[in-house]
């Protein structure tokens, strides 16, 4: 896909950006295209000397939303060279026994990237830039978005300076300093909320040669009602695993103390993945155990001085597969408006954040909703077939019926239209479902007869 033409501004400025995460990284390429000289702060170190990304999952799920964002700065194709395309769901139950569920029509992917790789390539391409000047090791310690006063301390040094921002951008996570200070002025909206689980991070093993032990192509799930397990792949052969798992109860980190009840437990709900796990108890204390937020604020803009993206402005918990994507097409959209309006940035920032404020709600409500699927659903054969009759449907009335994962997930439709239409489409389901006990009997005339109905009906 060729790279979108950016027609530089007319008065080029100094921006500011907080945060050189995958959002900052990227939105950093997109200004400096315009034209601006671009300042990036970023609390760490530069990830590509130290080699780690503080307590992040490994693997990310990169999907049209994001794609769109990498190809329109004209990287899609070198990211292509290190992702892998997972074309299905496998669902491994109590026993090892399989059972697949495609994302979407033949050929459509999600794909594995490695989160600190694609971090990395974007500093790349960032430094590479000479109108973008990183700046490492440098902790917000406060802002002032009135006065437009910056002071940042160095984190190796102690040393602390005080700079002006012209306009600056929080793309610094969802513990944001910049939106911290936000939180400050009149009128503002904030709300953090947890799931009861939390998270750790595993390993699949690679087999002797670096092959992999699974299904290279597909995101397995371990699905066990309330909690579950996935895994994602690595290029070396490895796979990612994460577990989502609740904090307390019978079945729980609070209830897995020793090594030995570890290895019990998963030898008993895991069983087919034990032995791909010759590390499963030392990483299991190793590694820490991450917490799951959603963080909803308004506003995102301060004036035409600060604008929130990313997980800054809407954190969400990964059960869609969105985080990033939502963040790069944050950045997409910035874009488009920069484009339409020029250097009103006052109407950029008042657009940016009506439009993009009902789409983050609607992902972050999605992605709870996708991990109780996840967790309680896919294993179950009634979930199962009605996917099987939904791609029936869509098949047979193309253009009206797109299942809500793949609006989601292989469109650019807005998340809050996609979220919508999806309720709509589950209405129908749940008074069709009771009609179908087999995938045959969507054919029936009577079944035919329903579906048809309900089409006319939706309009």
């Amino acid at each position: 896909m060729p790279t979108h033409s950016f027609s530089a501004t007319t008065s080029a400025e100094t921006l500011t950006v907080m945060g050189a995460g995958l959002v900052g990284s990227l939105l950093s390429l997109f200004l400096a295209r315009r034209g601006h000289t671009v300042d990036v702060y970023e609390r760490r170190a530069d990830m590509r000397l130290s080699g780690s990304v503080e307590g992040r999952s490994i693997n990310l799920a990169l999907s049209d939303r994001g794609w769109r964002a990498l190809e329109e700065v004209g990287i899609g194709d070198e990211i292509r060279q290190v992702a892998i395309p997972m074309y299905r769901r496998v669902m491994h139950d109590a026993q090892g026994n399989l059972s697949y569920q495609p994302y979407g029509q033949d050929n459509q992917a999600i794909y594995s990237v490695s989160r600190a790789g694609l971090n990395r390539t974007l500093l790349g391409l960032a430094e590479a830039d000479p109108r973008i000047r990183l700046h490492f090791n440098q902790q917000c310690l406060s802002l002032d978005p009135r006065t437009r006063q910056l002071e940042l301390r160095d984190t190796i040094t102690g040393q602390e300076q005080h700079t002006t921002f012209r306009r600056l951008f929080g793309t610094d996570g969802a513990f944001s300093a910049v939106r911290s200070a936000l939180q400050k002025t009149e009128r503002y909206n904030y709300s953090q909320s947890y799931l009861d689980y939390g998270y750790k991070e595993l390993n699949i093993e690679p087999g002797p040669a670096g092959e992999w032990l699974l299904e290279k192509n597909a995101l397995h799930i371990w699905p066990r009602g309330q909690y579950m397990m996935i895994a994602l792949p690595n290029l070396d052969g490895s796979f990612n695993c994460t577990l989502f798992f609740p904090y307390e109860g019978p079945h729980s980190f609070a209830s897995l103390q020793t090594p030995e009840q570890v290895q019990a437990f998963f030898e008993e709900v895991f069983p087919d993945v034990v032995p791909l796990m010759p590390e499963l108890t030392d990483e299991f204390f190793r590694n820490p155990t991450g917490s799951l937020v959603t963080i909803r604020c308004f506003p995102w803009a301060f004036d035409d001085d600060v604008l929130l993206l990313g997980d800054a402005s809407h954190a969400i918990v990964p059960f869609y597969g969105q985080g990033m994507n939502a963040g790069f097409e944050d950045c997409t959209v910035l874009n488009q408006l920069l484009e339409q309006y020029g250097d009103d940035w006052h109407r950029i920032f008042s657009e940016f954040q009506r439009q993009r404020k009902p789409n983050a709600d609607a992902i972050a409500d999605l992605a709870v909703y996708n991990f109780e699927e996840m967790r309680d659903r896919v294993g179950d054969p009634r979930f199962l077939l009605q996917k099987k009759i939904e791609a029936r449907i869509s098949a047979q009335f193309p253009g009206k019926w797109t299942p809500l994962y793949s609006q989601v997930t292989f469109s650019h439709t807005p998340y809050a239209e996609a979220w919508q239409s999806g309720q709509t489409q589950e209405q129908i389901m749940s008074r069709l479902m009771p009609h179908i006990q087999a995938e045959a009997d969507y054919d029936r005339p009577e079944v035919q007869a329903l579906v048809e109905q309900e089409m006319a009906r939706r309009g």
